[in-house]
């Protein structure tokens, strides 16, 4: 671990600023009869070139993606639709995090790096919440935009080049180890985040004082 300040948080949004997605998708699996676990263990599948990643980092649209990935669930033994899975990735903000984003980013630089998709619509209420934390961060960086994602190195590169620091230099928190470890491999402290109260403990811990 570097022993270099820390200049830099660097916060993933759903699951972290806002309610995980998988939440969601276990919802959903329930009411829908499949395993449990399904929707993630699709994600997972050919996580380079599967129409998940294709479509966060939009090579595809909605209506290319939702055949391609429906067609991958009827591969794996189930029917899913596309349309309705989107849908399911717009969580809840978590206010505790919100608030821990406006008493950081006078003193540190503070960027989200998300992977994200063009098509995941809001109700109004949870929209304007969104775009509040949004407008919090010094840098947004979206998969969607820049045509890479998380666990993919250029990812972070171009997040650090953004904000104006070096890996070794920043503090990345993530609810999913697979982008923990690309981040830590290149010189940044992480912290998996699996609930608010947890991650912003663990914070504290790195920065040194109170968050």
């Amino acid at each position: 671990m570097s022993d270099k300040p820390v200049r830099a948080v660097l916060w993933d949004f759903g699951g972290v600023i806002t309610e995980s997605p998988f939440v969601a998708f276990a919802r959903h699996e329930r009411e829908t009869g499949l395993p449990d676990g399904f929707i993630r263990m699709l994600n997972t599948r050919n996580p380079d070139t599967n129409a998940w990643a294709r479509f966060e980092r939009s090579e595809i649209d909605l209506d290319a993606f939702c055949p391609l990935f429906e067609a991958e669930a009827l591969e794996a033994g189930h029917r899913l639709d596309g349309r309705a899975v989107v849908a399911l990735l717009a969580g809840p903000v978590r206010p505790e995090m919100v608030g821990a984003l406006r008493r950081l980013r006078d003193r540190y630089r503070i960027g989200c790096l998300t992977n994200n998709v063009r098509s995941a619509a809001r109700p109004p209420e949870q929209a304007r919440a969104v775009a509040e934390a949004m407008s919090l961060f010094h840098a947004v960086i979206e998969s969607s935009k820049v045509g890479v994602r998380k666990p993919e190195p250029r990812f972070y590169e171009i997040a650090c080049e953004a904000l104006g620091v070096a890996p070794d230099e920043a503090v990345f928190l993530d609810d999913l180890g697979v982008n923990l470890k690309t981040a830590r491999a290149m010189g940044m402290r992480t912290i998996k985040v699996e609930r608010a109260s947890q991650a912003l403990g663990e914070l504290e811990s790195v920065l040194g004082h109170p968050v």
